[in-house]
């Protein structure tokens, strides 16, 4: 069980040391066939940017062979990658959304995005930063009453995961309720309790730990001061002025089609499930958000660079830069900011929870954009598939920028 709660949505799990524990992934599809290929549908830029190219036959050729190398090593069922890049873009789906009927894989597919539902949080608190209606370093006591350290503990130690709260989602009582009635739906305050139950990791602003908790209480300060619920909230300072239409958050387990079935291993009996049906209110804030490739693709950059599509700002250049400011973590070449890391200049976040992982990263300096989404979260040997195919990938594309988080090492 401590396996399972452990890994219960996760992102960039850098407390220690980065990934999570193997596990088999059982009913795979089968290895000596190359994964089938869905080619770039209707998700693209305009035809008037540069990316809008394809990139050349040798780089395509190249990307095509990693990814199915990984998904064959991984045993991956399905993915999407989307690379755009000044020269040209590359967008691919590979496998299956549906193991149980062969359904292919296609790059219009809604996925859940797990942990990057934290860059789309941690926004809408810096929106409010940025009208002057919440500060930084306030305390969290003075929006959330019951916080252990909540007369010391600030904001921005909980965006930057430096706030020493146990993460709930790592709680064995948690894990089993999940677990054994993943339809369930839990309040914040719940998720809250499980965290709140066990000592504080350590004094405010000492060390970085991510944890689900911190990224739960900004979702209720974000609730209290803008006076609407987070996903209203998210939808009009973030998603509409954005212009991402098919991405939200969800009250409960609803999942636009076409999506894609999402394969875990997080169970009671260790069993592979499909977990589509799950409900997601456990990651509220922390993780529970629905998107597309298309969407994800101009969040990347917006995120990592403050400014929106139009060319309006998201937020202020003062406050941008305080985001982007992340300091070092456990993991060599990981910087974690305000709801945001930097590996090895990849701005950006990646996502899992039962069923699914993601990666959205920007790399400024080459103006690129790496997209990746796939239907498990089930490890190979100690890395999340996702890390797995950005390695892979930006070796190809951006060899001096590599995407890498270390493995966690197995257990003794």
């Amino acid at each position: 069980m401590t396996q399972v709660c452990s890994r219960l949505c996760r992102g960039v799990v850098v407390t220690t040391a980065v990934g999570m524990l193997a596990a088999p992934f059982g009913a795979g599809t089968a290895s000596a066939a190359p994964p089938s290929v869905t080619g770039a549908g209707a998700a693209a830029p305009s035809p008037e940017t540069p990316e809008v190219r394809p990139l050349t036959p040798e780089v395509t050729r190249r990307l095509d062979q990693a990814v199915q190398r990984v998904m064959r090593q991984a045993d991956v069922p399905g993915v999407t990658v989307g690379v755009w890049t000044p020269d040209g873009r590359y967008v691919k789906s590979f496998g299956v959304a549906d193991r149980s009927t062969g359904r292919r894989m296609t790059p219009d597919l809604y996925m859940r995005i797990g942990s990057e539902t934290k860059t789309f949080t941690v926004t809408a608190l810096l929106h409010l930063v940025d009208q002057g209606r919440v500060g930084l370093d306030d305390p969290i006591g003075k929006y959330v009453d019951g916080v252990p350290n909540g007369d010391r503990i600030t904001l921005r130690q909980l965006a930057g995961m430096r706030s020493g709260l146990f993460n709930y989602s790592a709680d064995e009582d948690f894990s089993r309720a999940l677990t054994s009635d993943p339809q369930r739906s839990f309040t914040p305050r719940q998720l809250l309790d499980h965290a709140f139950g066990h000592p504080v990791l350590f004094p405010p602003g000492e060390k970085f730990s991510y944890s689900n908790t911190n990224l739960v209480l900004l979702g209720l300060v974000v609730e209290k001061v803008s006076g609407q619920s987070l996903a209203d909230c998210l939808r009009t300072r973030i998603l509409e002025p954005a212009g991402l239409h098919h991405t939200f958050l969800p009250a409960g387990a609803e999942f636009p089609e076409p999506h894609a079935q999402g394969y875990t291993d997080q169970t009671a009996d260790g069993k592979v499930q499909d977990a589509a049906d799950w409900n997601p209110s456990w990651g509220w804030a922390a993780g529970a958000m629905i998107s597309t490739l298309d969407d994800l693709r101009v969040w990347a950059r917006t995120v990592a660079t403050g400014v929106l599509p139009d060319g309006r700002r998201l937020l202020s250049p003062a406050l941008q830069r305080q985001r982007l400011a992340t300091p070092s973590t456990a993991a060599p070449g990981v910087g974690y900011g305000l709801g945001i890391f930097d590996v090895e200049g990849w701005i950006g976040h990646n996502g899992s929870l039962p069923g699914y992982e993601s990666l959205t990263v920007h790399l400024p300096s080459a103006r690129t954009t790496l997209v990746v989404l796939l239907n498990t979260d089930i490890d190979h040997e100690g890395s999340e598939p996702s890390t797995l195919f950005g390695e892979e990938i930006t070796k190809i594309i951006t060899p001096r920028h590599v995407y890498r988080l270390p493995a966690r090492p197995a257990a003794r």
